[in-house]
């Protein structure tokens, strides 16, 4: 996140398990911050609010991933629908198509 946005997104390519050597997981974490001021010294501190973690899997080396139930507004509609879960799974295909992130 920078000084002037106050939302972001943090991806992580996780390693694939020893069973399934073509799994890719994405790991991704939705966070908002705000701005605050320690009360003795007076430094300026960034609050991490509200942090929502979810995380994709593909079975087939990152062609199609698939996603658990949760709970990640990402349209602003106020609930979790397929819009939302075709915008994750759109990420995390992207993401993991990045070869050096």
């Amino acid at each position: 996140m920078s000084f002037y946005n106050q939302r972001g997104i943090f991806l992580q390519l996780l390693r694939p398990s020893a069973v399934s050597p073509m799994e890719v997981r994405v790991s991704m974490q939705f966070a908002t911050k705000e701005e605050g001021y320690h009360p003795v010294n007076g430094d300026r501190i960034d609050y991490l609010l509200k942090c929502i973690q979810r995380e994709a899997v593909s079975n087939d080396g990152g062609i199609t991933f698939t996603m658990g139930p949760g709970h990640c507004d990402l349209d602003g509609d106020g609930d979790f629908d397929p819009q939302d879960k075709a915008i994750l799974l759109a990420l995390a295909k992207a993401y993991s198509k990045i070869v050096n992130p």
